[in-house]
């Protein structure tokens, strides 16, 4: 019980309060962990290079019984440059239990997935643009056909024991660090 409300808490909690970092340790951090990914999955470096911008996420903290949240903060890569800076949260709700972190890469494929993200005033995971999830059997078959999609989702590094299964909304929302 008291972990749920722990998790309860620090969702209620404002995110740039909770987890202000300064921009640069962002975009450090950030830029530190999309070139882990590249070394540890060599196809997703590929990705990288035919996407317009990439977004990391390199720390996300993850915990819940039952009901469960999560927070972290990353940059908007075009090229190598910090272009913006957002936060993901999420809540969740099912059969669960635990915590871990893991890491998070969005790679957006074209232009207009990535206006998207720009215009709108948070964007949920599961709105707007179509979103895939990236694993083996789409890296072992990498062509323009698997490209054309809108956006590339790659979790990574990921650390800790988070079991179950639930309903999820998780929110992106660009911030001023």
């Amino acid at each position: 019980m008291r972990s749920a409300l722990l998790v309860f808490a620090c969702v209620l909690v404002p995110p740039s309060l909770a987890f202000a970092d300064s921009a640069r340790a962002i975009r450090n951090d950030s830029a530190n962990a999309l070139q882990h990914l590249y070394a540890v999955e060599p196809s997703t470096k590929e990705l990288g290079d035919k996407a317009v911008a990439v977004l990391v996420f390199p720390k996300i903290y993850k915990a819940g019984f039952v009901l469960g949240g999560e927070h972290g903060q990353g940059a908007l890569f075009k090229g190598k440059e910090a272009v913006g800076y957002y936060d993901i949260s999420a809540v969740s709700l099912g059969l669960q239990a635990g915590a871990q972190t893991f890491g998070y890469a969005l790679f957006f494929m074209n232009q207009k997935s990535l206006n998207y993200l720009e215009s709108s005033n948070g964007w949920a995971l599961g709105s707007g643009p179509s979103v895939v999830a990236w694993d083996k059997s789409i890296a072992s078959t990498l062509s323009t056909t698997t490209l054309s999609q809108e956006v590339f989702a790659v979790p990574f590094g990921a650390q800790g024991l988070m079991a179950g299964m639930g309903l999820e909304g998780s929110k992106i929302t660009r911030i001023t660090p």
